[in-house]
């Protein structure tokens, strides 16, 4: 009796403003009348305040009705001790009831989150609760320092440490249920299955349908499903946690000042009023938490579990659905009806037969690399292939296809389109997949496949030329003319391409240069000065800029004419 009671009368005032809520709605307050009359109209009850009452005036009369019956009962009657302990008994439940009522007020006067601006609690600050929270601070710092003795509680810190591993692992679960849902609104986002494949009947367009139908219908349910039975409730039960967290951290304030209180206390023999208020405000706290945690622990444990059976039921069902949905896609699919092992042996054949195909692309796409594009020669570069020529002749000479990066010893770094000089077919331990050259300089090892031989090609003239560049107005030429001493002729080179402009490009800045789609152009340098190969320094009719490299493309030339150099 005293449970029930102690229950409702700590929720009356609390029915009391639902009722007055009520008479604020004449259609609600209608329907509320006409229920009283019908179904006690003897009472003449004018509002559900009249029936809320009785309880609470029934609990509270029993001690002074018990008392009067004791008063008028003789001591030596045989009921006497029976009314005796009748009496003590109801007083000391209303003096349970009034107490829970107590810690209930000063629950729910601290239990309340607040979100508080930074000028609201600066507002707050005055010299009792900086001088408090200093105290409080002060405590806390003896207590791990060892100075004071903590005051200990077995079974209420046996309760919080369930409650905190509880309050934490619903923090967790709402973080990753919340993450899923992000990421499954991701996976919803893109619809290929929703473009025309133009393609015949057939697998493709079969499995574009399943798709289809799982994105429109499966996704969508399991998604509205995990929002309705996992999110939302995983955010209620979350927001329970927020008052008794609150709590729990209020008594850890209030045990501070209690201890200070309890300390002073023993040193002058009293205490003030409101350090006595303080006192029993901890002790209000203390208790209602020990009297209520082990239900809401318990509460709060099957709530989870709840929680976590339905998400483990909604991923069951997902995959349910999706494989009778397969399977009903699969029996119109050309090989659904295969034995499961004979349709794995057809995958892996299937994949090791493109795997080949794919390694021999790609080591086609390897071998036959596209030409470098010719350039003609600066004077630096002329006079290292007339070096090249002189000490092991024409017919030595070859270009790098693309850029190689030596990793052993005795190896060479080139780039591509550079002119070398053939010294040996092989290496020292006779393997023929790596030549030793010359590169005007430096000798050493590279991969033979990645060079070409450079043909020369005899020039009518009687003497090499190099293509002008321009420098503003003035036209600078470069030539190489033969001394007056008699010396051989000695053969040029003829280079088969040349590079033109692909795309029309507009310069951005005073560093790049324009281009007309089809128009020459003279690679001076295959990079930038950062060495990145995305743009090239190029001379177009006179002016030097750099352009993307992408834009330039190898063509024939018609007449070559003079040196040139591969890059």
């Amino acid at each position: 009796m005293e449970t029930v009671y102690k229950i409702y009368c700590a929720s009356y005032e609390h029915a009391l403003l639902l009722v007055e809520s009520y008479r604020k709605d004449p259609r609600l307050q209608e329907e509320i009348m006409e229920t009283l009359n019908a179904t006690v109209p003897h009472t003449s009850a004018s509002d559900l305040s009249f029936f809320l009452v009785m309880p609470v005036q029934r609990v509270t009369k029993y001690p002074l009705l018990l008392g009067k019956i004791l008063e008028n009962t003789p001591a030596s009657a045989s009921a006497h001790p029976a009314l005796t302990a009748a009496v003590c008994a109801m007083t000391q439940v209303n003096a349970n009831i009034n107490e829970y009522k107590r810690q209930r007020e000063v629950a729910i006067k601290y239990n309340k989150a607040e979100h508080l601006t930074l000028r609201d609690r600066l507002a707050r600050l005055n010299t009792h609760s900086i001088a408090k929270k200093t105290t409080r601070l002060s405590r806390l710092l003896m207590h791990e320092a060892g100075f004071v003795t903590k005051t200990e509680d077995k079974e209420y810190d046996n309760l919080e440490e369930k409650f905190q591993s509880v309050a934490s692992s619903v923090a967790v679960l709402k973080e990753n249920v919340a993450s899923y849902l992000e990421h499954l609104e991701a996976f919803l986002l893109p619809t290929p299955h929703k473009r025309e494949l133009q393609i015949e009947e057939g697998p493709a367009e079969q499995y574009r349908h399943f798709a289809e139908y799982l994105h429109r219908v499966v996704f969508p349910e399991f998604k509205r499903r995990l929002d309705r039975l996992v999110w939302q409730p995983l955010c209620s039960l979350s927001e329970m946690l927020v008052g008794p967290q609150q709590l729990v951290k209020k008594r850890l304030d209030k045990l501070l000042d209690y201890e200070e209180i309890q300390e002073r206390k023993k040193e002058m023999g009293s205490v003030t009023y409101d350090e006595e208020a303080a006192m029993n405000t901890y002790l209000a706290i203390n208790a209602l938490l020990v009297a209520e945690l082990p239900q809401f622990n318990q509460v709060a444990v099957q709530l989870l579990g709840q929680i976590l059976g339905s998400l483990s039921v909604l991923q069951r069902d997902l995959a349910a659905e999706v494989l009778h949905e397969a399977e009903k896609a699969l029996k119109q699919m050309p090989h659904g009806h295969v034995p499961l092992p004979s349709f794995w042996r057809m995958v892996e054949d299937t994949l090791q037969h493109s795997g080949a195909q794919l390694r021999t692309f790609s080591q086609a796409f390897e071998t036959v690399t596209p030409s470098p594009v010719a350039q003609p020669l600066n004077p630096a570069e002329e006079r290292k292939v007339l070096s090249l020529v002189s000490k092991h002749g024409p017919d030595k000479l070859y270009q790098v296809t693309s850029n190689i990066s030596g990793s052993k010893d005795l190896d060479l770094t080139l780039q591509r389109g550079q002119i070398v000089a053939l010294l040996q077919s092989m290496d020292t331990k006779g393997n023929t997949s790596r030549w030793l050259v010359d590169a005007g300089g430096p000798r050493g090892f590279v991969p033979a496949g990645k060079l070409q031989p450079y043909c020369p090609v005899q020039s009518q003239q009687p003497r090499m030329q190099t293509p002008a560049l321009e420098s503003g107005t003035d036209r600078r030429r470069h030539s190489y003319v033969a001394p007056e001493a008699p010396r051989p002729q000695v053969a040029t080179f003829t280079p088969a391409f040349q590079v033109v402009a692909g795309f029309s490009f507009t310069a951005r800045s005073p560093q790049e240069v324009s281009l007309q789609a089809g128009q020459p152009v003279v690679v001076l340098e295959p990079h930038d000065k950062k060495g990145s190969t995305e743009w090239s320094l190029v001379d177009v009719n006179g002016q030097r800029g750099y352009v993307p490299s992408s834009y330039l493309v190898t063509v024939p030339v018609q007449e070559p004419m003079g040196w040139s150099l591969p890059v």
